[in-house]
């Protein structure tokens, strides 16, 4: 196995100057040459520095741990994952994702602590507690941070109101007339943590303008969209708020197919802003969910790293426009 030696033989540089280069040490001036150099021989040898002997030099790791989510995300969520791995590699952090499955709380927390993760990731107080955050700050983690609708104690927060999703699309589709709006609720498991504050936010805009809200629950599935779609006559429904533009073509489907009217009968509205909604006839409205960029989130994750005796910062990270099209 190749060693920092090794390298520095071939390269014809002191061991210290190999390890700031691997190591993309800003402190110390090396000249161009010698960076490239240096990776050239490290290439050539196969060599790859080892991470627990670069945390035991620095006193931490360079790991950010980030829990799966335990509910299905979509590509909105999904893309800002990926932009903030990416951003984080940039900043010479080494991303792992520990699975969620069968742990929940402090179980949980133990479990990452056990990996002694620089930092954090948490998807919200449902899965991470005060006590899970004491535990991982004990075990060497300098940020917690926490994505969901509260703050955890001890912890950074990243607040996501999934509320006024649904308040955007309730005013939206209440303020032109709409009197009976019905609302999808998901029977997919987990996704009550975002299905039940969109429905609140749509009740609470909804009723301020004089309008009912019905609940409908609806598993993600052609054939309970068509059963839903042959009794909406009767419920006597002139708008709906499908959860999101996945769940809102499903029902537009369905609908359509048993002659409902969209949007004469029905107003349609999804949320995401998915390019599929844009290519259905009518095309689909939907409430565009604004997430910050992960370069400002990893940029916010590397300043607590380095100032670990920051004071909890909060962030509200959701925002939510209506875009409107021939569904509603």
């Amino acid at each position: 196995m190749p060693t920092s030696a090794d390298v520095a033989r071939l390269a014809g540089v002191s061991r210290a100057t190999v390890s700031y280069v691997l190591n993309n040490t800003s402190a110390v001036r090396i000249s161009e040459p010698t960076r490239r150099r240096v990776r050239e021989a490290a290439k050539e040898l196969g060599y790859v520095p080892h991470a627990a002997a670069r945390s035991l030099r620095a006193g931490h790791s360079r790991m950010v741990l980030m829990p799966t989510p335990n509910v299905p995300v979509g590509p909105l969520y999904s893309r800002f994952l990926s932009e903030l791995q990416w951003a984080l590699g940039r900043l010479d952090y080494t991303v792992v994702q520990y699975g969620l499955v069968g742990l929940a709380g402090d179980e949980a927390a133990r479990a990452w602590a056990e990996l002694r993760p620089v930092a954090v990731l948490a998807p919200g107080a449902r899965e991470l507690g005060p006590e899970g955050v004491a535990l991982l700050k004990r075990s060497g983690a300098r940020a917690v941070v926490t994505f969901g609708p509260t703050q955890v104690d001890g912890a950074h927060a990243m607040l996501m109101d999934q509320r006024e999703v649904g308040r955007s699309a309730g005013t939206h589709l209440a303020a032109p007339g709409r009197r009976r709006i019905g609302v999808v609720i998901p029977e997919e498991s987990g996704l009550e943590e975002f299905a039940r504050p969109r429905a609140d936010g749509v009740r609470e805009a909804a009723e301020s303008l004089g309008a009912s809200v019905v609940e409908l629950p609806l598993a993600y599935d052609e054939s309970a969209a068509a059963r839903l779609a042959g009794r909406w006559r009767s419920l006597g429904l002139d708008a709906v708020f499908a959860y999101n533009d996945e769940y809102a073509m499903l029902l537009m489907r369905a609908l359509q197919d048993e002659g409902v009217r969209v949007p004469d009968e029905t107003a349609v509205v999804g949320a995401d802003d998915l390019m599929l909604g844009r290519l259905l006839r009518p095309r689909l409205s939907t409430v565009r969910i604004e997430l910050p960029s992960g370069q400002e989130l990893a940029e916010l994750v590397d300043r607590v790293v380095r100032d670990p005796g920051t004071a909890p910062l909060v962030r509200e990270l959701l925002g939510a426009t209506v875009v409107r099209r021939e569904s509603s």
